[in-house]
């Protein structure tokens, strides 16, 4: 095996699972591998060709799995950035909002088209804002407290990587209000994300310039890694077309549960599993874990 050309497949099972594990080091062509997770994750090293070939019959059998191909070398990123709403956490805090204001179904409309990136980031949010006007200040607490949750291992992807060394980052196209509360509930450092106006007691319907999308989160990766080693020590995280820059720009951009355009262009790709996937595909353990 040439190290020149040997990469690292990584595969992680939608669940625990015994038959499906053994059915996986069935056709490993060596007995290289090294296991992540008892019956759920494993790392394996061989040639980038019978790698996918090992890629291509799992998937022809069946089996629930995500998988990373990648240089082995550097594989523990020193920066963990994540887009917030749909990846680290499972709403959009924006359609919540409107859910209050009667209009949800308009502006999850228009989120969704922007999210596929069929229309400008920019405009789509302030068309989207300017709906909520007059919504009282008590309701983003409200909607938080009743309607935000952190996606599964969320938490532990973020504890884990701080835990290493490494620092994390939420780049959001959503609100600070919000993204300051998810920082504090996963455990990451610092947070952008985009500023609410309101009059003291209810919302403007504006939200403050510039507004963060694409190109800022972009700016944000290369401002937080620049004394890491710059982008390609990055791991970035998300779902949608304002994501994209990120992550092809960094050393390891995972798609989550992403629009097509996004899973076409990252790295690797979460479908099956959780967040806590990122951390197998860096090669950690599940005795590593926070």
């Amino acid at each position: 095996m040439s190290e020149s050309i040997t990469q690292v497949l990584t595969i992680v099972l939608g669940e625990k699972n015994v038959k499906a594990f053994d059915r996986i080091l069935s056709i490993l062509p060596t007995d290289e591998f090294q296991i992540l997770s008892n019956d759920l994750a494993l790392d394996y090293h061989n040639e980038p060709a019978i790698l996918n070939s090992i890629i291509a019959e799992l998937t022809h059998a069946g089996l629930a799995f995500d998988n990373c191909i990648q240089s082995p070398r550097n594989r523990r990123k020193k920066l963990l950035i994540c887009d917030m709403d749909s990846t680290l956490i499972g709403q959009e805090c924006i359609n919540e909002l409107a859910d209050y204001a009667g209009v949800k179904d308009h502006v999850a409309e228009i989120t969704e088209r922007a999210m596929r990136g069929e229309i400008g980031f920019d405009g789509a949010l302030r068309e989207r804002v300017r709906l909520l006007k007059d919504l009282p200040l008590s309701v983003l607490q409200d909607c938080f407290d009743t309607r935000i949750h952190l996606n599964d291992g969320a938490e532990t992807l973020a504890r884990t990587m701080s835990k290493h060394g490494a620092r994390t980052v939420i780049v959001s196209g959503g609100f600070t209000f919000f993204s300051q509360r998810v920082a504090e509930a996963a455990g990451f450092e610092h947070h952008q994300a985009n500023i609410l106006l309101d009059n003291g007691s209810t919302l403007s319907g504006q939200v403050a310039d510039p507004i963060l999308g694409r190109e800022a989160k972009k700016t944000a990766l290369e401002h937080y890694s620049k004394d890491l080693g710059g982008p390609e020590a990055a791991l970035a995280i998300g779902d949608g077309a304002n994501d994209l820059a990120m992550i092809t720009t960094s050393g390891l951009g995972i798609a989550f549960y992403a629009k097509p355009a996004v899973a076409a262009a990252a790295h690797c790709a979460i479908n099956h599993t959780n967040l806590v996937t990122a951390l197998y595909f860096q090669g950690f353990k599940e005795s590593e874990f926070a």
